[in-house]
């Protein structure tokens, strides 16, 4: 079955050109030109993806965002407008795993589009190891919490965690380096492949926030993830 792509952009001759070449690789591509037509749509319809503009004629990008992450763990990607450090940032604050700059190649959206579907459906995070190697790495896990990158499903207390792609990575990094302290900068780097920006600690503190809220971890008493205050984090140690 194809992977279902939602589209919400209010500018039809964007729209069309990213659905022409989402089509062309076989993905099911569907359009909408505001956000409270896809708002509706998510009610209904399970997607594997959304890819949307900032800029949009009722709510802006970053709030329907924000409205698709309270249900929903697919991979976000953000059409920004300018190449600024803070639409960049805000969007992965509020929820999203990557972002394209306007104007951008059609090609480089497509190889974006496969990166993170590769990274919430097929779960391709795990290096090759040998045999008798090969489990320790796909199942770690500290305490009540286990992680299973080849099912890409996290547990914690036998109860299954809800997450969505970028907090499974950040999860899966720090139980990776269990004991050692991993700064905010190579979490980020690692995961999105870009240079480290002024505020991009903020993204990650977000993402930290939201990955305890979920665990119901404390900052002050943290029974899983530690702030090292001025270093970074770590899991166990």
């Amino acid at each position: 079955m194809a992977d279902k792509i939602m589209i919400v952009d209010d500018e039809p001759e964007i729209a069309d050109l990213i659905e022409v070449y989402l089509k062309s690789e076989n993905y099911a591509v569907t359009k909408f030109y505001s956000a409270a037509k896809a708002l509706e749509a998510i009610q209904t319809t399970v997607f594997d993806l959304a890819i949307l503009d900032i800029m949009l004629p009722d709510i802006n990008g970053f709030e329907l965002c924000q409205r698709i992450r309270e249900k929903h763990t697919y991979p976000i990607i953000m059409l920004t407008a300018k190449d600024e450090e803070t639409d960049k940032i805000t969007g992965l604050v509020l929820g999203a795993d990557d972002y394209v700059t306007k104007p951008f190649r059609p090609l480089e959206l497509i190889a974006r589009v496969k990166a993170q579907l590769r990274r919430y459906k097929q779960y391709g995070l795990v290096a090759p190891a040998d045999d008798n190697d090969s489990e320790s790495r796909t199942i770690m896990g500290h305490g009540a919490l286990v992680l299973n990158v080849k099912t890409h499903e996290c547990h914690l207390d036998n109860r299954p965690l809800s997450l969505t792609p970028t907090e499974f990575d950040i999860l899966r990094i720090l139980l990776e380096r269990k004991g050692l302290v991993v700064s905010a900068e190579e979490i980020f780097h690692t995961i999105w492949q870009d240079e480290y920006y002024n505020k991009a600690n903020n993204t990650i503190t977000v993402h930290i926030r939201h990955l305890r809220e979920k665990m119901n971890d404390t900052v002050d008493k943290p029974q899983y993830i530690k702030t090292i205050w001025g270093v970074g984090y770590k899991i166990g140690g």
